[in-house]
């Protein structure tokens, strides 16, 4: 007789994963792959984030800690908000996390019941409908266009009918590296709390623009969740470790779901995430180098054959529309992989309606990959119309 098993296992998966898995494969039999199709820094964490590491494992337990995190952390990040965006954060608001991922799924627990609505823009980050599906969520689609910027706007929302229970915002965008604009996010907030909408703002790309500085959605909005992470301009992906700021009504029943499901982050990445903030320096040069990429980029996949582009304006991601090129961008996908060496994430991994005729390039390795990834992409198309 089969064992009973959960049909929240049986949610999508998260293709760039699988695309990270076969383009290792082809790598095994051979090849020099050159990597575009993952989402995260070229670099390493901080210096100054390594050595405290070092310091904490040396002269600390290394146990746990708060369930809410450290509190000097905590301090910090409320710093960060003061420094960077002049806006006063309470540390007492603040809740460090297992990197973003742990995030949404605490705020996502705390907020809503199953069969609530929660509405996200496609293309969109393809773990939010996932956790939400997982979570017997019904997930509201919000289908948006270049000309949207891809991003949700109150005519769009009222478009979709009636008011959703939450809305999840990314600015800037993943996949597209879109932003929402000041009088967009204050018109949205406005919006959802007249609607009884909770608003939830990903907020993971601050930092690396390309232009003008996203405006941070605590300023505005003491009702929303923000989510943020250490993992992208602070370069410390693999540490596990983000944060959240969160509604003041809020904080307990976030402290009762982390102390139940993680007792609590990582010391060691919150202790040497203390370092991140004196480490600004190092951190400017990488999206210095993420600029001279995207420059690169913009210019050299037109020649390619990928000349409908979405605005970069944040992240270190392009979003092409390769709709000229192909009808099925995973199988696009794979023959790129296959004879150019070089590994690119589908665009159904963020929409499963339009996503067949959209791929996205990451652009944040190093300067040397990425421009010799351009010349292979041209060669290949090259070889592909002759």
């Amino acid at each position: 007789m089969a064992l009973k098993a959960s049909a929240r296992g049986k949610v999508s998966p998260f293709i760039v994963m699988d695309v990270m898995r076969a383009a290792a494969e082809h790598a095994a039999s051979g090849h020099e792959v050159l990597h575009m199709e993952v989402g995260q820094p070229g670099t390493t964490a901080p210096q100054k984030v390594i050595a405290a590491a070092h310091e904490a494992l040396d002269k600390d337990r290394i146990g746990y800690t708060d369930a809410l995190g450290i509190p000097d952390l905590r301090s910090a990040i409320a710093g960060h908000y003061r420094d960077f965006y002049g806006v006063d954060v309470s540390p007492e608001r603040i809740v460090v996390t297992t990197g973003s991922s742990g995030g949404f799924l605490l705020a996502f627990l705390a907020c809503f019941d199953p069969g609530d609505r929660v509405a996200l823009t496609l293309p969109c980050y393809p773990a939010y409908r996932n956790m939400l599906a997982a979570l017997d969520i019904e997930i509201v689609f919000l289908p948006a266009t270049v000309e949207d910027r891809f991003q949700p706007t109150v005519d769009i929302l009222e478009r979709a009918g009636d008011p959703p229970d939450g809305l999840i915002l990314t600015s800037p965008s993943n996949p597209a590296g879109t932003m929402v604009s000041p009088a967009g996010l204050a018109e949205l907030t406005d919006y959802c709390r007249a609607k009884g909408i909770r608003l939830i703002s990903d907020e993971i790309y601050h930092g690396i623009t390309y232009g003008e500085m996203p405006v941070a959605t605590a300023a505005g909005a003491s009702e929303a969740f923000v989510v943020n992470s250490f993992s992208k301009y602070f370069s410390m992906t693999g540490w596990r470790i983000g944060w959240m700021v969160v509604p003041e009504d809020m904080r307990r029943p976030i402290e009762c779901l982390t102390q139940n499901l993680y007792i609590s982050t990582p010391a060691l990445s919150q202790l040497a995430a203390l370092a991140a903030f004196d480490a600004h320096d190092e951190l400017r040069a990488n999206v210095a180098a993420y600029a001279r990429n995207r420059e690169l980029l913009l210019k050299q996949l037109p020649d390619a054959g990928f000349d409908r582009l979405a605005p970069a304006d944040g992240a270190f991601y392009i979003y092409a529309d390769v709709s000229q090129l192909t009808n099925d961008s995973a199988a696009f996908c794979e023959r790129m992989l296959r004879e150019a060496d070089v590994a690119a994430t589908p665009g159904v991994d963020f929409d499963p309606e339009r996503g067949n005729h959209f791929v996205r390039f990451s652009f944040a390795g190093t300067h040397q990959e990425i421009a010799r990834a351009a010349e292979r992409l041209t060669e290949w198309q090259g070889g592909r119309k002759s």
